[in-house]
């Protein structure tokens, strides 16, 4: 009888130990599926000068890539600042003076290079319309997320990517900027 009982049990803890490893694997596979969709719709992007969804119920487009060759980065940027557009890649926030593109990013994801940009550092944009602008990273700030602020009128193309800092706590007020302009 304790054998019976101990077979069971051996397999309610296999049994449980498979679904766990599986819900672990689910949320990094789709994160790589939703990766190979995200630069197919790029480039189809890049082919017609349109943006292309990536899935048929995705709430956002690609809007352009971010390159830092330094570093060997290469990322979709994605249209709109929506926490679920944030959850596939950066995004681009809307609303700002045409002078100026503020590029938004998990600092554990797609901006995990930003610990690693120093000033001089040269990002590529290129946009869905196939037009690439370029910029230099010329400093950075750290700032609460409602305090960040960007020139109206900056006289120059700015460039800023902002990101969480890493200060161990997951809700932390705080943002690194890197400022770029253009080259």
């Amino acid at each position: 009888m304790t054998r019976f009982f101990a077979r069971r049990a051996a397999l309610l803890v296999g049994a449980a130990g498979t679904l766990l490893l599986a819900q672990g694997l689910w949320i990094p596979a789709k994160a790589a599926v939703a990766q190979v969709l995200l630069e197919r719709a790029f480039e189809r992007s890049l082919e017609s000068g349109e943006p292309h969804k990536p899935w048929p119920w995705a709430d956002t487009v690609p809007a352009a890539r971010i390159e830092i060759p330094r570093l060997g980065v290469s990322e979709v940027v994605l249209a709109g600042g929506s926490g679920e557009a944030l959850a596939f890649g950066p995004t681009e926030l809307g609303g700002t003076p045409p002078d100026v593109r503020v590029l938004a990013g998990h600092r554990d994801t797609h901006f995990r290079f930003m610990g690693q940009l120093r000033p001089g550092d040269t990002l590529v944009l290129r946009r869905v319309n196939g037009q690439a602008v370029r910029y230099r990273i010329d400093g950075f700030s750290t700032v609460r997320w409602n305090r960040f602020a960007y020139p109206a009128s900056p006289g120059r193309p700015l460039l800023a990517l902002a990101t969480c800092v890493a200060t161990g706590d997951a809700h932390t007020p705080l943002r690194r900027i890197a400022w770029a302009e253009e080259a």
